[in-house]
Parts: C-alpha cells; structure tokens; sequence
C-alpha cells in the first residue's frame, strides 16, 4: 500500500496554512509553519510571492484536500470519479465520500490524534463495524452503521489519553460516540457544514473536467 513517508510539515507550509496534519501537535510553538510561512525548498519565498493562475488555484485546492484526508492522486481521482457518477452535487458527493472514511470517523471522534493515527488504529484491527472486524482505514461508512473499539487495556489507556489530549475537539452532529464504551453510532452521511477546514469543492471538480 502507497502511502507518504516525507516531513509531513512540508505539506503544510506547501499550502501556506495549517492542515493540522499532526493534531494538536500543530498549535504548538514549534510548528514550522509558525517560524517559516512561506513554501519549502530553495526558492519556497519567491513562489509564495507569486500570484496563481486558475489553474493553480485549482491544483493547489485539491492537493490540500488529498492532504487533509490523507490519500494519494490515484485513489482520490477515483473518489471524484465515484462521485462524479452518482446523483447530486459532484463536489459534495466527493466531500461526503471522504468524511465517511472510517479513519476519518475514528479521528472526528477524538479517538485519534490525526488522521494518520487514526489510520494506524484501525490497521491495528482495533475497530469492529457491525460487529465485524474492519482494518481498512478507507472503508466507508453509512447511516446506522456500529462502530466499536476493541483492544486490550493498555491499548485502551492510550485511547483514553488521546481522549484527554482531543477534548476540546467537537463530535460532529453526524456521528454519536459513547466515550465511556469506545463506541460510535452513524446518525447520518456527513454534509459539507460538518466538515471543519474550509474547502472550495467547486475548484476540485473544474480540475478534473479539464
């Protein structure tokens, strides 16, 4: 399975904002994005200088969201693909189709401090949909679906603490979560209003329908 084994900050200062890559981690002081505002490599200052195209803006939209959710070009072009195919609104679908990825759910909930980590608990065959043991981050979840968390103690002492540490984070409306169970319950699909980062969808599809 492909995934990104590079400084994950310098997806961040890429972007010239905070894709909170790391959780709360990010808020602190010592993210880099803080001390160096500006694109990394050799000449990150001057192209953060420049003023994008259509095109740009476009390109630079949908690398922040494959970011965000942290998916690669070839399976986030066949989310939009998907998305494209099924009825209603191209852009929301494609939104919808990545807020119902179950890591996504597992860190929405304060379960994990990032997306990546939430990723690692569910490959870690901690997470049971239906009653069924799931250990593919991507899975997709839908209305009324089950979601528990089960692992040994210790492993639940560290759910726990993450806990702790993501308190401050809102449960979306579309997901209710017992913490003192570790379960989570699908009340609905997820809207663009449930999602927390602002992003221009409409930018997404107009790159892809080039």
């Amino acid at each position: 399975m492909a995934r990104y084994t590079d400084a994950t900050c310098r997806l961040c200062r890429r972007e010239q904002k905070k894709l909170f890559l790391k959780g709360a981690k990010c808020n602190t002081e010592k993210c880099p994005i803080a001390k160096r505002a500006y694109a990394p490599g050799q000449h990150g200052q001057g192209k953060s200088r420049m003023k994008l195209s259509n095109y740009g803006l476009q390109l630079r939209e949908k690398q922040k969201v494959k970011r965000i959710y942290g998916v690669l070009e070839r399976q986030f072009r066949r989310y939009f693909s998907i998305a494209s195919k099924s009825k209603g609104v191209t852009g929301k679908v494609l939104l919808q189709l990545l807020e119902r990825r179950l890591d996504n759910a597992i860190f929405r909930v304060g379960l994990g401090l990032s997306r990546a980590h939430a990723r690692q608990i569910v490959r870690h065959n901690f997470v049971w949909v239906n009653s069924k043991r799931v250990n593919i981050p991507s899975y997709l979840i839908n209305t009324g679906d089950d979601i528990e968390i089960k692992a040994k103690d210790k492993a639940k002492d560290k759910l726990k603490e993450n806990l702790e540490f993501s308190k401050d984070r809102t449960v979306p409306s579309w997901l209710e979560f017992k913490p003192q169970e570790f379960k989570i319950k699908v009340l609905r699909l997820p809207e663009k209003g449930d999602i927390q980062q602002p992003i221009e969808e409409q930018l997404i599809v107009e790159y892809y329908s080039k």
